[in-house]
């Protein structure tokens, strides 16, 4: 996927909402924000996902405020958050008539997490919007297709979002082969995506191989992964990718890829043929295969 000029709103957005992350006061916060959009204008890889542009940006930020990781408080929140809610969750969608789908479903809940906590939701909003999510629709059929898929593939690489929606991944993991996957997490703190220390803190690396992706973009450049990632991806029979970002950064690839993901972007939402805000499915099978799209919410 190619950054577009719709790009730009959510790309500053993003930056405005780390300023006030590393800065309390607005004239700090203005004058980073005046370094910053220049940079986002003359950037030269806009013929590449947008994701790219957003790995800059955010370094640019972490150096020039020596703030390492900004959201570091925002996400051990999102993580106690949801370990909290997970035992309710659980419940609730355990006592449905298709498991399967249920976990599915919880896991693409999970994305509603967003990753600017200065506007996003707060956690009563994330919290009801968890609960009315897991009581919504989903399909059987797309559900079963990615647990078929999964009992299929020899190796599975399951790539993780957001901090908090790791927590919610676990269910979803727990009922797929296990000793087949790896789960993979950014190699670096960027927004609020889910690092190594995230996914121990959901307890994953007691059920599951959890490596780091040795790269600080918010999605998978892969160009930009570490060789022994890099490998992983590449004898991966079968790919799941969390959250727009993966999406970004990985549509178009001749990888078989479920990516699940609550759709934020009208560009994302174009090209997947679904409406902004909702949960989906979306399967691709090599950049020629014929695109699957499923709505779930």
């Amino acid at each position: 996927m190619h950054t577009t000029l719709d790009c730009v709103p959510c790309l500053v957005r993003q930056a405005a909402g780390a300023a006030r992350l590393c800065f309390s006061e607005e004239s700090r916060q203005t004058e980073l924000m005046r370094d910053i959009l220049p940079i986002l204008m003359d950037e030269p890889d806009w013929a590449r996902s947008p994701t790219v542009v957003a790995q800059r940006l955010h370094r640019y930020i972490r150096k020039e405020t020596g703030n390492l990781d900004p959201y570091l408080a925002y996400k051990e929140r999102m993580n106690r958050l949801a370990l909290e809610l997970l035992p309710c969750l659980l419940r609730e969608v355990r006592t449905e008539e298709f498991p399967q789908t249920s976990f599915v479903r919880l896991a693409l809940a999970g994305n509603l997490i967003g990753g600017d906590p200065s506007a996003g939701m707060s956690e009563m909003e994330i919290r009801t919007a968890l609960c009315r999510a897991c009581r919504g629709e989903c399909r059987v059929d797309s559900a079963q297709t990615l647990f078929r898929a999964a009992e299929q593939a020899r190796n599975i690489l399951f790539l993780t979002d957001n901090a908090g929606e790791i927590v919610l991944d676990r269910a979803l993991l727990e009922a797929l082969p296990l000793a087949r996957i790896v789960v993979g997490v950014r190699g670096s703190p960027v927004i609020n995506d889910a690092t190594i220390a995230d996914a121990e803190m959901a307890g994953l690396p007691n059920i599951v191989s959890v490596i780091p992706n040795g790269s600080d973009a918010p999605g998978t450049i892969l160009a930009d992964c570490s060789g022994e990632f890099r490998r992983v991806f590449e004898t991966a029979d079968l790919i799941i990718a969390k959250g727009q970002g993966n999406y970004e950064s990985l549509e178009g690839t001749s990888k078989h890829i479920f990516f699940l993901q609550h759709i934020t972007c009208p560009c994302v939402a174009a090209q997947c043929g679904v409406p902004v805000g909702s949960l989906a499915i979306c399967e691709r099978n090599g950049t020629n295969a014929p695109k699957k799209n499923v709505i779930i919410q």
